[in-house]
This record gives structure tokens, C-alpha cells and sequence, in this order.
């Protein structure tokens, strides 16, 4: 378990399928923003329509994932 501290207010999910392509905008076929591996944890920006959640990596890029791609919102 990460301790609260570690994280602070943050609010995270956790990636739980094989990879989630996180998009420029949330649509399918928006351009790709990045992609993260199985089991990385992804801060939680915001909850967008239509089943997507807008989402930060740790190196800073940002963008939007389906919600049924991760855990923890």
C-alpha cells in the first residue's frame, strides 16, 4: 500500500488493463498523448463525459483514458 502522505491530496488510479492510451482529447480517435504500462498509477485530473477520465503521468504529460482501462475512480 503507498501511504497518503506520499501521495498528499492527489487522487490516483492505478492502469489495470495490459496499456492505456491516453488521448489529446476524449474521443477514440483523437490523437495518442501517451501511454502507460499495466500497474502505473496515474493522478486523476478530472472526470470527463462518455466515460473518460482525464488523467497526469508522472513525467508531466496529461490526457484522457477510458475509465475501463484503470482503477481507482
Amino acid at each position: 500500500w503507498i501511504e497518503k502522505k506520499a501521495l498528499g491530496d492527489r487522487r490516483m488510479v492505478i492502469v489495470t488493463a495490459a496499456s492505456a492510451e491516453a488521448r489529446a482529447r476524449p474521443e477514440d480517435g483523437a490523437p495518442a498523448a501517451f501511454s502507460a504500462a499495466q500497474n502505473v498509477a496515474l493522478e486523476l485530473l478530472e472526470i470527463a463525459p462518455g466515460g473518460w477520465l482525464r488523467v497526469r503521468h508522472a513525467d508531466g504529460a496529461t490526457g484522457f483514458v477510458r475509465a475501463t482501462a484503470v482503477w481507482g475512480h
